[in-house]
C-alpha cells in the first residue's frame, strides 16, 4: 500500500509539473533527509529519521525536485524544529524537517534560502526562499 501511495504521489507531481513547470512544494515534511539535518544522527530508530522515511525524501528529490535550503546551504546546525523539552531550542538541538522543494528547472533561479530561527511562534520556524524572476 505504501508503494502504491508513493507512485500515486509521484505520478500526480509529474502531471502537475507539466502544467506548472516552476513548481514549489513547501511545508512540514516531518523527515530529516540527511545526518546534517538532525542534531543527533545516531537517532536512527526514531520516527522522522527512519531509513525508509529518508529514502522517501531521496526518491522525491530524484523525481525532479531540489531541496532548496540544502542546495544553497551546505553547513550543519541549521534546524527548523525543536522539541519543547530540555531547552532544545536554546541549545539548538533541532531537526530540519520543513522544506521548500522546487522543480529542477528552477535551479538557476535559486538566490537565497534562510531558516528564520529567531522567529519564535511555535516549535517550528519559517523557512525563506528567494527566487530570481
Amino acid at each position: 500500500a505504501r508503494r502504491q501511495r508513493q507512485m500515486c504521489i509521484r505520478d500526480s507531481l509529474n502531471n502537475l509539473k507539466k502544467e506548472i513547470p516552476n513548481l514549489v512544494i513547501c511545508g512540514d515534511y516531518n523527515i530529516c533527509h540527511e545526518a546534517i539535518d538532525i542534531h543527533n544522527p545516531k537517532m536512527k530508530g526514531v520516527s522522522g529519521f527512519l531509513p525508509e522515511e529518508r529514502q522517501w525524501i531521496g526518491n522525491f528529490i530524484e523525481n525532479g525536485f531540489i531541496d532548496s535550503f540544502r542546495y544553497l546551504n551546505k553547513e550543519p546546525h541549521h534546524y527548523s524544529w525543536w522539541s519543547y523539552r530540555a531547552r532544545a531550542r536554546e541549545k539548538n538541538l533541532g531537526w530540519r524537517i520543513d522544506y521548500i522543494m522546487v522543480s529542477n528547472n528552477l535551479q538557476d533561479k535559486l538566490k537565497r534560502s534562510v531558516i528564520l530561527s529567531q522567529a519564535i511562534h511555535s516549535d517550528h520556524c519559517p523557512v525563506l526562499l528567494e527566487i530570481d524572476d
